[in-house]
């Protein structure tokens, strides 16, 4: 298979987009080790789980090393770990938006440079997974936007800075159905009309995210690297279509 003998670390592998994404690479014959703070209420069949604090830079600099030293490799790392309860801005407080970009962005930066020297040994690629949140206004997770933007920037800072050795990329996710889509946007009803509002008529699938990644992480995307690949099913349609008056159809 594509990834035979790779070994790949996702990080918030436990459910949700990180399970899809751990799924896809062992799919395509990779050994996957998805991290954590807690272990997984499903577990991944087929992954090994590894619990971590990401907010421990020395518990994840010992983290990679030991992933190193287990499978002698590392060759991709997802930095899938994230998300964000909604909280208007005036109602968080600095603390709490503090910890939603620290886990968002620091975290990220924490595990690529605890991984850099592992993933130079093998040639290997770092696939940071983003958000359209990052690109237009977030109202309601405002801290979380801000934070996707950054880890775009730094994503294109690591390819130039890590080339040729490490290839470097962003999947900049639109709006994927996982267990916890009910608290962002509703009901199944809700769901559904969300769905609607995708050009493509639908939410994303967590295997979908998954393939994507793979694909990033593969000898097919070896001349990809400080690229942001858009994967939200066309985007949004703009809001001036509907509100316009003219061009209708009769």
């Amino acid at each position: 298979m594509e990834l035979d003998g790779r070994v790949t670390v996702v990080t918030g592998g436990t459910r949700g987009v990180g399970a899809g994404i751990a799924r896809a690479f062992l799919r395509a014959g990779a050994k996957v080790v998805i991290c954590a703070r807690r272990e997984p209420e499903v577990p991944v069949e087929g992954a090994d789980f590894i619990a971590l604090d990401l907010r421990d830079p020395e518990a994840v600099e010992t983290f990679f090393d030991r992933v190193a030293e287990r499978y002698g490799r590392l060759d991709t790392l997802v930095n899938n770990a994230g998300g964000t309860p909604y909280r208007p801005l005036a109602e968080g407080g600095p603390a709490r938006h503090a910890r939603v970009i620290g886990l968002n962005l620091t975290a990220p930066l924490t595990a690529s440079l605890a991984a850099h020297r592992h993933l130079r040994a093998s040639q290997g690629s770092i696939v940071m997974i983003g958000s359209v949140s990052g690109g237009r206004p977030s109202p309601g997770s405002a801290a979380y936007g801000a934070a996707k933007a950054g880890l775009e920037s730094l994503a294109r800072s690591m390819a130039v800075e890590w080339a040729p050795e490490i290839r470097v990329n962003t999947l900049v996710l639109g709006l994927v159905r996982t267990e916890l889509a009910a608290l962002h946007y509703g009901d199944g009803d809700g769901v559904a009309a969300i769905g609607r509002t995708v050009p493509l008529g639908r939410l994303a699938e967590p295997s979908e995210i998954g393939d994507a990644a793979v694909f990033l992480a593969s000898p097919r995307a070896a001349y990809i690297s400080g690229a942001s690949l858009l994967v939200h099913g066309g985007g949004e349609r703009p809001a001036f279509l509907d509100a316009a008056t003219a061009n209708k159809e009769a």
